[in-house]
């Protein structure tokens, strides 16, 4: 089912009416395909009422293309040396992230951006910290063709697939034209539709249980809440599900101190637009706890610190020491169960 980000503004605005102001969607023509997901039964009414809303139920899918798409996404060979695989740069036992500045790709070769989670990837409502990609199956094509990545393309792919003893006749059982790019992106991107995170403690908190988080906590929440944050981190993946500029309130990037790269300058690479120009997919927060260090250029190595730049860079405002604690311990209670660990 395609959402447009008229839609997705809508629902928002619904949901957060006065704090998006000054917010990005994406392009009026631009959606991306979602399985159908229902969210989880909500004994307490009020939930309803709050901006942030528990992590949506897996959608219905089918175990084998799982488990196909699991061993893909484990299979170095489908880079051009075999020795990087999709969970090389999101390892499913690092927070679906490598925990890295920058990933390393084949040869050695340096990134330059972050790698973003891969859990709860299936919310998103585009892929990559630009949005290039609509669909999970699109993200496909990225970081197999990077050179700085895993440098490989169909054909060689397609080739070592085929010679496998097993993907062959696994292939066959699910796709009628057997070993094929598509039916690769299709296997891949139904695992990582598999990996959503649910049952933190903050969900069992929306769900009734009122004592499971502490007082610290539930400060931290309403901080999060009064102080602006949930303009850009709400919905059930707390964030994924709209554009933002990075620095709306000072210069973050004239602040940093150092060269802009191409992939600081955000959607602008896409759209060439100069309104795009240093503009993001806001991330998500699900377990943001482990999903160190932050932002594109990974250049906060600790939770503190990138609530901090949030605060000076996006709301404006300092934050008190107790302050800062409280939040961040509220968002240590977003992290969910990972039954996609290997």
């Amino acid at each position: 089912m395609k959402k447009s980000s008229g839609a997705i503004l809508c629902l928002t605005t619904l949901a957060i009416s006065g704090l998006l102001a000054s917010c990005f969607f994406s392009d009026a023509n631009h959606g991306s395909s979602r399985a159908d997901a229902a969210p989880l039964a909500l004994p307490a009414t009020h939930i309803l009422e709050e901006s942030v809303q528990p992590v949506l139920a897996v959608p219905n899918l089918d175990p084998n293309k799982i488990e196909l798409g699991k061993k893909l996404f484990h299979d170095g060979r489908l880079s051009h040396d075999n020795t990087i695989a999709c969970a090389t740069c999101h390892s499913l036992d690092k927070g679906g992230t490598d925990q890295a500045v920058h990933s390393t790709g084949i040869g050695g070769a340096q990134g330059g951006i972050n790698s973003p989670t891969v859990l709860n990837s299936g919310a998103n409502f585009v892929q990559f910290w630009n949005g290039r990609a609509a669909t999970l199956e699109d993200q496909v094509n990225g970081p197999t063709h990077n050179p700085k990545e895993m440098g490989s393309d169909w054909p060689e792919i397609i080739g070592k697939l085929s010679k496998d003893e097993q993907y062959p006749a696994q292939f066959a059982k699910l796709y009628s034209d057997g070993v094929q790019p598509a039916n690769v992106r299709d296997a891949i991107a139904t695992f990582e539709r598999s990996l959503s995170t649910p049952n933190s403690r903050f969900d069992k908190y929306l769900a009734g249980d009122e004592n499971i988080l502490t007082t610290q906590e539930k400060h931290g929440y309403r901080l999060f809440k009064e102080y602006g944050c949930v303009s850009c981190h709400q919905g059930s993946n707390v964030g994924g599900n709209m554009y933002q500029q990075f620095g709306v309130m000072a210069n973050y990037f004239k602040d940093r101190r150092t060269p802009e790269t191409d992939d600081d300058q955000g959607r602008f690479s896409v759209t060439k637009r100069e309104q795009d120009r240093h503009v993001f997919r806001v991330p998500t927060l699900r377990n943001v706890a482990l999903t160190g260090p932050y932002f594109h250029d990974g250049t906060a190595t600790t939770l503190p610190q990138a609530v901090e730049v949030m605060a000076k860079y996006q709301l404006g405002r300092p934050l008190a020491p107790g302050e800062l604690v409280d939040i961040v311990m509220f968002l240590q209670t977003l992290t969910g169960d990972q039954k996609g660990k290997s």
